[in-house]
Order: structure tokens, then C-alpha cells, then sequence
């Protein structure tokens, strides 16, 4: 039975990727508005150097630096093109950055 459900998985994952090509000829970017506190962490994420070996990776190792690669993606989206008004940032996202994030909220 699992056999069965992972090629139905399968395919479900190929309609999303299909929805998902189709989204990205509609959309590259979406704006965003960020208060200063999270828009600074997000550039500090951008700007420090990981100088130490990487380690053993299982899979949640994978998640987290996942998770911390797409922030500092987002800190240099803010270094680039983000336009501070006041206390937030306003800021072009790539929409895989944007989605990332709201994953990463869920």
C-alpha cells in the first residue's frame, strides 16, 4: 500500500512543481514589508562568514541551515533593493524567499 501512495505523492508533487512554473511566469517578485529589528537580523544573516566545517548532515542539520540560507538570502534581497521608511524596510522578494519564510512561520 505505502508503494501505491508514494507514486501518488509522486505525481502530486509534479502538479505542484507544474502549478509552480506557471505561477512563475505570472510573478518573479512579490513586496514585502519588514519592521527594522527582523530586516536587520535578516542582513546581519547575509553579511556573517561560516568559517567552521560544515559537520554531519542529517536531515534536520539540512533543514536548519536551509532555513538560515534563505534568511541570509533575504538580508542581501534587503542590501540590494530594500528601501527603509521609518522603522520598517520595504523590499522586492523572490517569491521562493517569500514562500520559504512563510513555511518556515508554519
Amino acid at each position: 500500500m505505502c508503494g501505491e501512495q508514494d507514486v501518488r505523492y509522486r505525481d502530486d508533487t509534479k502538479v505542484l512543481a507544474a502549478i509552480g512554473t506557471h505561477v512563475a511566469t505570472q510573478t518573479d517578485r512579490v513586496t514585502v514589508r519588514l519592521p527594522r529589528a527582523l530586516a536587520e537580523a535578516a542582513v546581519a544573516a547575509w553579511e556573517r562568514e561560516e568559517n567552521d566545517a560544515p559537520g554531519e548532515e542529517t536531515p534536520e542539520r539540512y533543514a536548519l541551515r536551509d532555513g538560515a540560507a534563505e534568511l541570509a538570502l533575504i538580508g542581501l534581497a534587503i542590501t540590494e533593493r530594500g528601501r527603509w521608511e521609518g522603522e520598517e524596510v520595504a523590499v522586492d522578494l523572490d517569491l521562493a524567499s517569500a514562500g520559504a519564510a512563510v513555511r518556515a512561520a508554519r
